[in-house]
């Protein structure tokens, strides 16, 4: 997909690799960009910089998602590129078992790291259809092809959010409908706040997100599914799947390492 003369929606723009994103499309030449966040003031600062359109947004909410979209096509007509970007990250909680987290924060999780994504497609597809042909950027995590040690709703989350992405590019990449899954590991943004080298998973380093949008426009480029800016997340996929568990116990070790106090 080339950017130049599109119309882009990117959802958690106010900050990190949402804001990113909205700077390297303006760079590439889009001709419409909306940037929606949670944070109207975040999102107008953004969009102020990039000459964009801030729209106040509640990914979890289907009606906020149709808004967004029923805005962007009253504005510039159409919807050429949905970046479904927003997410949220919590902890087990202090028991440290893997379902000790409150529940409150599994349904936010649920809502914001899956809901939103069905949000974004129900919203957009029609008219996408209508035009031709559209794409969906689903920011996910390494954490959806491995998982998050620590982290029970973000992992189970983003796994589900994989698990939707591939329905939507089996069921509707015939439609001329194309999907991509953006997954680099640690990434230099609120969600590292606290964690002394970005934690476990800050092992193969720390990217920038203007980093991480320059991959985002090169697989949009090359129409990949998978957008792996950090290359080992590959490799320990595929060595998941050779041995799934052998890969189990190097994660238990692992989590010893990062995660000693047991439960």
């Amino acid at each position: 997909m080339e950017l130049a003369g599109k119309v882009a929606v990117v959802t958690g723009g106010a900050q990190g690799i949402g804001r990113a994103l909205c700077q390297r499309f303006r760079e590439e030449g889009v001709r419409g960009l909306v940037v929606a966040d949670l944070d109207a003031e975040g999102a107008r600062r953004t969009a102020e910089e990039v000459g964009g359109l801030a729209v106040a947004t509640d990914v979890a909410q289907r009606s906020d998602m149709a808004a967004l979209v029923e805005r962007c096509l009253k504005e510039f007509g159409g919807v050429d590129l949905f970046c479904s970007n927003a997410g949220v990250a919590y902890s087990d909680g202090p028991e440290g078992t893997v379902a000790s987290a409150p529940e409150e924060l599994w349904e936010k999780s649920w809502r914001i790291n899956v809901l939103s994504h069905v949000h974004a497609v129900h919203a957009c597809l029609p008219a996408m259809r209508d035009q031709g042909g559209g794409y969906f950027l689903i920011t996910v995590s390494a954490a959806g092809l491995l998982s998050q040690i620590g982290s029970g709703p973000y992992s189970t989350t983003k796994h589900a959010a994989i698990g939707f992405a591939e329905a939507l590019a089996i069921t509707h990449g015939d439609e001329n409908i194309g999907v991509s899954v953006l997954c680099p590991q640690a990434v230099d943004t609120r969600l590292l706040d606290g964690l002394e080298d970005g934690g476990v998973a800050g092992l193969d380093g720390i990217m920038s997100p203007a980093d991480i949008a320059d991959h985002v426009v090169t697989g949009l480029e090359q129409e990949s599914f998978l957008i792996l800016p950090h290359p080992q997340v590959l490799t320990y996929l595929q060595r998941k799947t050779a041995d799934y568990d052998r890969w189990l116990k190097g994660m238990r070790r692992l989590r010893e390492r990062y995660l000693p106090q047991k439960s």
